[in-house]
């Protein structure tokens, strides 16, 4: 899997702003980053170990390494990522 470069553009004003909060920007925006990516990590592994834990037609065992357990999740057909569960509830 490719690794993603993700960019982004403040303005001066905002950049001031958080420099009254954090010394660091980029420092900043990478914890940021890696915090919800840590978070988003714990609710998907509690999810889906129950859910296929749950599923008398899954009988494969439960990948312990993180990238495989993505992708065993991703590539189910019941599988939603957040955009298209939103767009079901929005309607």
């Amino acid at each position: 899997m490719a690794d993603k470069t993700y960019t982004i553009t403040i303005n001066e004003t905002d950049e001031k702003i958080l420099l009254d909060q954090t010394h660091d920007v980029q420092a900043w925006i990478d914890g940021a980053v890696t915090g919800k990516i840590n978070s988003s990590w714990h609710t998907m592994r509690n999810t889906w170990t129950e859910k296929l834990m749950n599923d008398d037609t899954f009988t494969d065992p439960i990948p312990s390494v993180k990238a495989d357990f993505v992708t065993l999740v991703t590539e189910r057909s019941d599988y939603e990522n957040y955009k298209t569960q939103s767009e079901k509830i929005e309607g």
